[in-house]
């Protein structure tokens, strides 16, 4: 695998842990008003243990080439192919992209009653629809996801209520790859976003003092507002981080363009410097 990019020093603050509701059954009206203020809401206990371990096998079926027609896997750079030996394969893996129909564990995940509840809760009560699976794996040494807006990625109105789930198969650590994000962020509108290390904020537009890192066993999920600033360093640790992430907007919403979101979003378009 080569050798990510490095990005800035202090770009990423490992010292304050985000506040972590105890459970699915502990989210009311406060951690609802949290998230709204916040921009996003951390469970430690939402998935059972059962239906992770079938999920993280799931994902480690579909590298394998469980799934003979899916074509959903994306390689690290120089990430290891299809003739490695499958324990060093999945360790060469960065995606899993569009699996849900491919493996019912997966699928059941992404339409978890007790997770869309959660979901449309904090869409003010819309229903919610699945527009966007991707299983985001993080081997050891795997490359930083710098700070970004998810709605710099989807074609959606700007006033389109986007919401991110993330679901730990993994424990996730500040040494293998935690989400970190900027609370609050959301409040701030949609930012410039350039193709630097990825599609992403200037560094120099973070604002790292503000920077909580999302700690979470496996089983614990993370909801964000589609324009909340997040991001996830190396793993500079030699464990695995897996994860799934869904991201879900109201049934009723309609797509945009992509040179409109690009008039919004797109530094290089709109003339800005990074």
């Amino acid at each position: 695998m080569t050798e990510a990019l490095p990005h800035p020093a202090g770009l990423y603050n490992d010292e304050r842990a985000a506040r972590l509701v105890e459970s699915l059954d502990s989210v009311g009206e406060a951690e609802r008003g949290f998230f709204h203020d916040q921009g996003y809401l951390a469970v430690r206990r939402a998935v059972s243990r059962q239906r992770v371990r079938a999920a993280a096998a799931a994902v480690d079926s579909l590298i394998d080439g469980g799934g003979p027609s899916f074509r959903g896997v994306q390689f690290e750079a120089g990430g290891r192919r299809k003739e490695q030996p499958p324990r060093r394969r999945r360790l060469g893996v960065r995606k899993l992209m569009k699996f849900v129909d491919y493996h019912p564990a997966l699928k059941e995940l992404s339409e978890d009653p007790g997770l869309l509840g959660l979901v449309s809760s904090l869409m003010d009560g819309q229903t919610p629809r699945m527009f966007q699976d991707m299983a985001l794996l993080k081997p050891p040494g795997g490359r930083e996801k710098p700070w970004h807006q998810d709605m710099a990625y989807f074609n959606v109105s700007l006033d389109t209520p986007v919401i991110g789930l993330w679901i730990a198969l993994d424990e996730a650590t500040a040494a293998n790859g935690a989400l970190h994000v900027i609370p609050g962020s959301h409040r701030e509108g949609p930012r410039n976003h350039f193709n630097r290390r990825d599609w992403q904020i200037c560094d120099t537009d973070v604002a790292p003092g503000r920077d909580v890192v999302v700690p979470l066993p496996p089983g614990g999920i993370l909801l964000w507002h589609g324009l909340t600033h997040h991001g996830s360093p190396v793993n500079h640790s030699r464990r695995r981080r897996r994860a799934l992430q869904f991201h879900y907007r109201p049934a009723a919403a309609e797509e945009t363009t992509t040179e409109e979101r690009l008039q919004v979003y797109g530094g290089e378009v709109r003339g800005a410097e990074c």
